[in-house]
């Protein structure tokens, strides 16, 4: 099975940055898909970007454009996610997750296979 640990959560103020890091054990296929999620208390779990390693497209939630930049380093079997101008609304668990190809949907949590444990963002204002 394919393995997935996040990691980069913190703390951070209004306004700066962060990088969280998903790194795969290995992947059994040679096409997948990486999405990022986030949860926060009292909330659903929510699609924040994704990235396609068949022709490397990528997508964000509205919530989330200009701001977070996703990217792969496919050597390393590492997704980062780029996190630039944070507010307090971005404090959440932060999950990554891996589909076996592409998915129409690939910001829906129930597309995906593959969970890591997550990692807390917590944005003060």
């Amino acid at each position: 099975d394919v393995q997935l640990q996040a990691s980069g959560g913190g703390l951070v103020q209004a306004g700066g940055s962060l990088r969280l890091s998903c790194a795969a054990s290995e992947f059994a296929f040679d096409d997948y898909t990486i999405g990022w999620f986030r949860q926060a208390p009292g909330k659903e779990r929510g699609g924040v970007s994704y990235i396609s390693s068949s022709d490397g497209s990528a997508g964000y939630a509205d919530s989330v454009k200009g701001r977070f930049t996703i990217s792969s380093d496919n050597a390393k079997n590492t997704v980062y996610l780029q996190m630039n101008t944070l507010k307090p609304e971005d404090t959440a668990v932060y999950y990554c997750a891996a589909l076996d190809g592409d998915s129409y949907s690939p910001l829906k949590a129930y597309e995906y296979d593959y969970w890591g444990q997550g990692t807390l963002v917590t944005v003060s204002s």
